[in-house]
């Protein structure tokens, strides 16, 4: 029998492990053949798999975090209730829980509880685990008054833990202002400006573990998204939602998202082509949405004959001028083309059951049809309203001056217009190098016509970096749902990059969204974080300066030498993952100072049945232009003036080095040969 408090929580972890296989077990022998038909037999068969995959059990993952204790005016239980936290729920045989879900309302106070508003809880336990096994517990009294205490050392350790392989859960270390973030209601669209280390992409898909927790029948029938900068970015993130007992959500990239129309037209196309940023910061304007508008409905014809007829024996004419009054009512329903070019026909039927009432029949709602149906009048709406093909639209304005002048008219200047056009157009769609600029105005395109189906919840991260066009394409897949945008505006880092959260927010869709601040750094060590921030003035004067609570100031370097394989050597000796950042011009380079140490490049072509591997070394090579979203114990940074040279502007390339500067959890060695960028000082 345990006799210490130590024994009794071991205990109790061994006891809920054992309950949680046996919920395992139970679910594993349900059998779906009873179900009444087909239908339901494969709905219950999926959600037997599901519940199977959320119930999986890594040993090496603390199955629960803390414990609260709640005092006996809580309601919970005449003499007080005590409840463990973890990631999921377990449950004994009778119902009782052994551990309850983060997410539940019972929680809360773990993450929000101080002294001063306790919330019903005597005592708060934060436990620590060493590869799974539950070693140590630390106890926060909030019955006392007094100042609510500093970070806790089990809470500082899990913080500064170091890490090998993809990002992982902060469930443990959630904070009040993050926590508030996670559970704003599923209706609510929120933008973060997250300073680096502030944990905003966590935050992000904790909200989307959160929601589906709490809204699972809606949100499964809706679909939750989470949109990333690059491939990369979305295999370090891979395990995060997995971990919390959550694989319904997709993830997905802008070019993937887009792509997928032009696999829609085509399964052949796929976006090869590349723009100069001028034309792709051009091709991104939110004026192009007009032109893409003005392009389509050009489309619906002036009718210059009445439509004529036979019903039966008689014939009812239609005159132009009615026809003219149906277009136009047509045009300003707020429908889409293609919604409105089916509405026609029966337009068009419903003239004529007039027609023929006044005439002195009585037709009634099958004869509308029938007339609706008729050779007649499809030929005719035919002509006046033709279907328009999304791809041919696009490749025809940026081949023919002629069609592109009429559509930008008064809205782009002759030199937009010329540096718009194809400098060798392709004789078709099929023959088009479509680049992603392309892809986004074909995809904005295609919604003029044919809806774009709505998801329930998107999170899109680093979205500073996203144009005017790329947020129109994430705000029509959430324009019933909500959002939760993420994002620097001091790492924006490319030519089209957003100017505002408001400018942003008006682009997906959601002006009235809130616009939430997150400045206290968790992860980005307070030496490195004020180096990096001498660069805020130069960027993004007008951000509050990030600020680091770490007790840690963490460790920065800068070496004057060219022994790029010596320093990495070094950190290599240390615990935790090493990232080596250098500019992208340097790769290979670098590739070849490291050629004998094991390391993995980041965003070289990873084969489709080994994508474990990338994250899953202790070295990785990164491109500057991948570091963003990033994070290692150990950063080697190569050449920063180089980083910034590497961009078509000083700003952006600052910003880029912005980036770069705050990757590192632990130490930062800034290697140079030349001088420093002039903005960092001395």
């Amino acid at each position: 029998m345990p006799t210490s408090e130590l024994e009794r929580e071991q205990a109790h972890l061994a006891k809920s492990r054992a309950q949680l296989a046996r919920m395992r077990e139970r679910t594993a022998s349900m059998d779906a053949a009873g179900a009444a038909d087909w239908v339901s037999r494969e709905y219950l068969q999926s959600t037997f798999e599901l519940r199977m995959r959320q119930l999986q059990d890594d040993p090496t993952v603390p199955l629960f975090f803390g414990r609260l204790d709640y005092d006996e005016e809580s309601g919970l239980g005449s003499s007080g209730a005590s409840f463990h936290i973890g990631r999921r729920h377990v449950s004994e045989p009778g119902g009782e829980p052994m551990v309850v879900d983060w997410r539940a309302p019972v929680s809360v106070p773990f993450y929000r509880a101080t002294k001063l508003e306790p919330m019903g809880v005597t005592l708060r336990r934060r436990y620590g685990y060493q590869h799974g096994t539950l070693t140590a517990y630390e106890d926060e009294d909030l019955a006392s008054p007094g100042q609510d205490d500093d970070y806790s050392a089990i809470l500082e350790q899990e913080i500064e833990r170091p890490r090998v392989g993809p990002m992982r859960d902060i469930v443990a270390t959630i904070q009040p202002e993050q926590d508030v973030i996670v559970r704003a209601d599923v209706s609510r669209s929120i933008a973060v400006q997250g300073a680096p280390g502030t944990g905003k992409t966590a935050v992000g898909l904790h909200r989307a573990a959160y929601l589906l927790y709490a809204h699972r029948d809606q949100l499964r029938r809706q679909g939750v998204l989470v949109v990333g900068p690059n491939e990369s970015f979305l295999r370090y993130i891979r395990d995060v939602l997995p971990a919390l007992g959550e694989i319904e959500a997709g993830q997905t990239t802008i070019e993937a998202m887009v792509a997928k129309s032009l696999r829609t037209l085509n399964a052949k196309w796929t976006i090869r082509g590349a723009d100069e940023p001028h034309v792709a910061t051009l091709k991104g304007d939110a004026r192009l949405a007009e032109v893409i508008a003005r392009a389509v409905w050009a489309h619906v014809g002036t009718p210059t004959e009445a439509l004529v007829v036979p019903v039966g024996a008689r014939r009812f004419r239609v005159p132009a001028y009615e026809v003219e009054e149906i277009l136009s009512d047509l045009r300003t329903r707020g429908v889409r083309y293609g919604a409105a070019r089916a509405m026609l026909p029966q337009s068009l039927a419903h003239r004529i059951l007039v027609k023929m009432e006044l005439s002195g029949d009585s037709p009634d709602d099958r004869v509308q049809a029938s007339v609706a149906r008729s050779k007649p009048v499809k030929a005719y709406a035919a002509q006046l309203w033709p279907a328009v093909d999304p791809a041919k639209l696009v490749h025809r304005l940026l081949a023919d001056p002629a069609a592109l002048q009429v559509a930008a008219d008064g809205l782009l200047t002759d030199d937009e217009q010329a540096a718009l056009l194809w400098a060798k157009p392709k004789a078709s769609p099929g023959t088009t190098p479509w680049s992603l600029a392309d892809a986004v105005l074909l995809d904005e395109a295609a919604d003029v016509i044919e809806r774009t189906p709505s998801l329930g919840h998107i999170v899109v991260d680093e979205a500073q970096d996203l144009s005017p066009m790329m947020l129109r394409a994430i705000g029509r897949r959430s324009s019933t749902g909500s959002l939760t945008v993420l994002g620097d505006l001091a790492q924006a880092t490319t030519p089209w990059a957003t100017r505002s959260w408001g400018e942003a927010l008006g682009h997906l869709g959601k002006p009235q969204a809130h616009v939430e601040e997150l400045t206290r750094g968790f992860r980005v060590p307070g030496e490195v974080i004020e180096y990096a921030a001498r660069l805020l003035p130069h960027i993004a004067a007008t951000l509050a300066p990030p600020t680091s609570v770490r007790r840690s100031r963490g460790e920065l370097s800068l070496v004057e030498s060219a022994d790029l394989a010596h320093e990495v050597e070094a950190a290599l000796l240390r615990e935790g993952s090493v990232g080596l950042i250098v500019p992208d011009a340097r790769l290979a380079e670098a590739e070849r100072a490291i050629a004998s140490l094991p390391h993995v490049v980041l965003g070289r072509d990873v084969p489709d049945d080994d994508l474990e591997t990338e994250f899953d070394t202790r070295l990785d090579l990164v491109p500057a232009s991948l570091a963003k979203g990033l994070e290692f114990d150990h950063v080697v940074l190569l050449d920063p003036e180089g980083v910034v040279e590497g961009e078509p502007d000083r700003v952006t390339g600052l910003r880029r080095l912005y980036v770069c500067l705050t990757r590192a959890v632990t130490s930062l060695v800034v290697l140079h040969t030349g001088p420093l960028p002039a903005e960092l000082g001395a």
